[in-house]
């Protein structure tokens, strides 16, 4: 596969996480690989889809072959006669650097894959990963190196990583007609008005928030709550769905922190968790922040149980003083299935060709997100060719009638209709246990895992089912 990669940083070890805990280290990523979307899609847009296969065999590779190509294939920017161009603004040197670079990972196994069997269109897809470093304005200057109108640019951005950084885009990204798969989960990308270019993928921040308030309320018989967040379109989103789940179900916000966290010293949200003794705590954060709020929290004798939004938790923590805390204390939500925990199709596709293409790669769930980006683009971009039409415009209008097959991984996607009836509502929860983390496996090691046991998914509670998507639950003033 054509690689092309400007600033890539290696995996990013955050020290935060080790002030937070004590000394021991931790990576400042968002958890596991998202665990799991929830979209009522049927069948993949085009045919040419992963298949489950032993990782040394040719039917490791999407099932079925490529249709015919058209007698005549339209194509413009970003496509030449032998290559297809797709972009990554990705973060690499940011605070979710250790994810993001496993997912980009993830992507690249994946295309070499497809690449194998053919590329798209008799066309080899080319990678061009940029690094945002998690800053908006680097964003932009990515975007605006990518979008160009010829052969060097891109004709799909198959991760966008950031909330305001895809908000950022989405203005250009309709002028150019281009897509975007963000690295987000903002309730806003499933409104037309908003997201038309953004190929949202699994279940929102907010849907997320329900489900999990939900299954923790019915788990522990909980009735009061404590709902701590981050500013933005990222904490406020998760905050709001923590909120209706907890009307819906009647529970008592005893402690309202949305939007609370700021700054480097997190000592009066521990105080004020403390003081209101919630019998659940619902938190959208970084995983340093987490750990901070966390720990504080359990050594001066708070006893809840704890969950939040996918990003807020990372694996890595049970490397940390605070593993034994949160293998009592919390339940890891998320979007997918994670790293053999089903015995779908697709999981056997990711297990089989990364321990083919990566057999040394560190053990990790987050080369799932990698697949399923890749997965989309890759259906759309070969219903598009199927229509004889690979130029932006066309691969816009193969988006607009998609219906995406995660082979198993995640609930199937699709964009066609009223938001309200496509939107997913399923989410997955996962116990923490420590006892059974190993932290130097690779992917080829059959006994490797992050510490998460799947206790649920995918679940939809009552709140998220009743829930009726008008816009996003959250918008910026």
């Amino acid at each position: 596969m054509k690689k092309v990669t400007k600033g890539f940083a290696p995996l990013v070890a955050l020290a935060l996480v080790a002030a937070a805990c004590g000394g021991d280290d931790a990576a400042d990523e968002p958890a596991d690989a998202p665990a799991a979307a929830d979209e009522p899609a049927d069948e993949p847009a085009a045919a040419d889809e992963p298949a489950d296969e032993p990782a040394d065999e040719p039917a490791d590779e999407p099932a079925d072959a490529p249709a015919e190509e058209p007698a005549e294939l339209l194509f413009d920017y970003g496509v030449s006669d032998d290559t297809i161009r797709v972009g990554m603004n990705a973060d690499l040197s940011g605070p979710f650097a250790s994810l993001v670079s496993q997912i980009v990972e993830g992507q690249e196994v994946y295309w070499e894959m497809v690449n194998e069997m053919g590329g798209v269109a008799g066309r080899e897809v080319e990678l061009v990963i940029l690094d945002n470093a998690y800053d908006v304005p680097t964003h932009l200057a990515n975007y605006e190196e990518m979008r160009v109108e010829d052969e060097s640019g891109v004709v799909f951005f198959t991760e966008s990583t950031g909330s305001p950084h895809t908000a950022a885009t989405v203005d250009m990204l309709s002028e150019d007609n281009l897509l975007a798969i963000p690295l987000t989960w903002y309730s806003g990308w499933a409104d037309p008005d908003l997201g038309a270019n953004v190929v949202e993928i699994n279940a929102t921040y907010c849907i997320e928030s329900m489900n999990g308030v939900e299954y923790l309320a019915d788990t522990f018989d909980a009735e009061t709550i404590a709902i701590v967040s981050l500013a933005g379109e990222y904490g406020q989103d998760g905050a709001q769905g923590a909120k209706l789940a907890a009307e819906a179900l009647g529970l008592e916000i005893v402690y309202d922190g949305e939007g609370a966290i700021a700054g480097g010293d997190q000592t009066p949200i521990v105080t004020e968790l403390v003081a209101a003794q919630p019998d659940i705590v619902w938190m959208t954060t970084t995983p340093t922040t987490f750990a901070e709020i966390f720990g504080g929290s359990v050594a001066q004798g708070l006893q809840a149980q704890w969950s939040g939004n996918n990003p807020t938790y990372s694996y890595l923590l049970l490397n940390t003083a605070l593993a034994d805390a949160l293998s009592a204390y919390y339940t890891q939500s998320g979007y997918t299935a994670l790293w053999g925990q089903n015995d779908s199709e697709g999981m056997n596709l990711v297990i089989s060709e990364m321990q083919k293409r990566r057999p040394d790669a560190i053990f990790s769930d987050n080369y799932i997100r990698g697949f399923l980006e890749a997965m989309t683009a890759h259906q759309i971009l070969m219903a598009a060719a199927d229509a004889g039409d690979i130029t932006r415009a066309g691969i816009l209008e193969a988006f607009q009638s998609a219906e995406i097959d995660f082979k198993g991984l995640a609930p199937n996607q699709t964009w066609s209709g009223d938001p309200n009836d496509y939107i997913v509502r399923d989410t997955y929860l996962y116990d923490v246990d420590a006892s059974i983390f190993t932290p130097d496996a690779t992917v080829s090691d059959a006994d490797g895992s992050t510490g998460n046991v799947l206790v649920a998914g995918p679940y939809a509670g009552t709140a998220a089912q009743a829930f009726t998507y008008e816009g996003p639950c959250f918008v910026a003033g």
